[in-house]
């Protein structure tokens, strides 16, 4: 297993862990989610049909992942956002 395969798998147990705490009202989880590895250095987190994100939300999964990392909020549909995240691998 490559490192960078590692780096993700450990990336995607500290969401499924801690969305829980961090997502009281369930706004990520069971939602639609994508990883996509961006140039070997990153990766690219992307949620779906979300009805809505708040700020506090978005820090909280910001503090779950190992380093530093980038949000984009943008509109899906009139009810839905599209959230991305961009985590670095390091």
């Amino acid at each position: 297993m490559s490192r960078e395969t590692q780096e993700i798998d450990q990336i995607q147990r500290c969401l499924a862990d801690g969305l829980a705490k961090i997502d009281p009202h369930h706004r990520l989880i069971g939602r639609p989610v994508h990883y996509r590895v961006i140039d070997g250095t990153s990766l690219e987190i992307t949620y779906r049909d979300v009805p809505g994100i708040a700020e506090a939300e978005v820090l909280g999964v910001k503090r779950l992942l190992p380093h530093d990392s980038f949000c984009s909020v943008s509109p899906q549909t009139a009810e839905c956002v599209t959230v991305r995240f961009v985590v670095s691998l390091k």
